[in-house]
């Protein structure tokens, strides 16, 4: 079994239990990649520097970054340069042989950069422009299995590296004019096209034991979601950045994850926990109606 473990970047995320677990994970023969997020990290940077970190909702809901070229700069730093050392450094001190990777490295996460985003402000639908952030639309598994199958662990975050030219996407005849560039990309979105790329089952790792049906009360936590009206009733009780985690859980199963557990990082041995039954676990047939419509 591949577990792809995505260790959340909030404030109240304690990262040791699911660094310990990754060792234990290991021992036991199982091959695990992380991907970590690190928005607390970047907010903190960023109010060091005097930047005032910046978030925007989509018309669909999701809160999400805004990243302009300053903001984009404090990304890099942070999220490539201290939480994911810090990460490596944890695990190697657990007897675990981690290798850090940003998107960047080895076209790890490539795909489109959205240089202007639809929010919603004051009621509004508007279009904001200079946003250096993308959608990743491909995963180099090999390197991901060439690393796993050496006996490595990878830890890897965004950025991605985004195809970019005047702000556009290029297309294929314009290879020698097309550029490069470092972008922001959703680090649960991330986690879930790896969980696809590597067929492993995700476990999603934040500051509450999975999705409530209620957001207010942790009694009424969903443990398992397998049909389509399950699904229906998941995706109505996600909101902010649960619904982020939703929507990765929708893509990592379409492309080809086994499962997907959203459960809390906090917990004793979060991950094995949460993969003996703790936390939300969504199945592939919760999102088989949805690979129907799309065909």
């Amino acid at each position: 079994m591949t577990v792809v473990v995505k260790i959340g970047g909030a404030k109240a995320v304690e990262p040791a239990g699911a660094l310990a677990d990754v060792a234990a994970l290991r021992e036991d023969g199982e091959q695990v990649a992380v991907v970590h997020g690190g928005s607390t990290a970047v907010d903190e940077t960023l109010s060091r520097m005097g930047i005032e970190p910046e978030y925007v909702e989509t018309p669909g809901g999701v809160v999400g970054r805004f990243t302009d070229e300053e903001t984009m700069d404090v990304f890099k730093m942070a999220m490539a340069g201290l939480v994911n050392t810090d990460l490596v450094t944890g695990l190697q001190n657990a007897g675990v042989d981690a290798v850090g990777l940003s998107g960047v490295d080895g076209r790890l996460f490539t795909g489109k950069r959205k240089s202007a985003v639809r929010v919603v402000q004051d009621g509004k639908k508007k279009i904001r422009r200079g946003d250096h952030s993308g959608t990743i639309q491909s995963v180099n598994g090999d390197l991901l299995r060439s690393l796993l199958e050496s006996g490595y662990t990878p830890v890897a975050s965004p950025p991605m590296l985004a195809d970019d030219v005047d702000g556009r996407s290029p297309s294929d005849s314009e290879t020698e004019s097309r550029a490069w560039v470092a972008v922001n990309t959703d680090a649960d979105r991330a986690s879930a096209a790896v969980a696809g790329e590597l067929g492993g089952t995700l476990v999603s790792l934040t500051d509450v034991e999975g999705v409530y049906a209620d957001p207010d009360d942790p009694s009424t936590l969903i443990e398992r979601v397998e049909t389509s009206e399950e699904y229906e009733r998941l995706k109505s009780a996600a909101e902010g950045f649960m619904a982020r985690k939703v929507m990765a859980a929708t893509e990592a199963l379409q492309a080809g994850a086994e499962a997907v557990v959203v459960a809390s990082a906090n917990a004793e041995a979060p991950i094995r926990s949460a993969l003996d039954g703790g936390g939300t676990h969504v199945l592939p047939g919760a999102v088989a109606a949805l690979e129907e419509g799309s065909a």
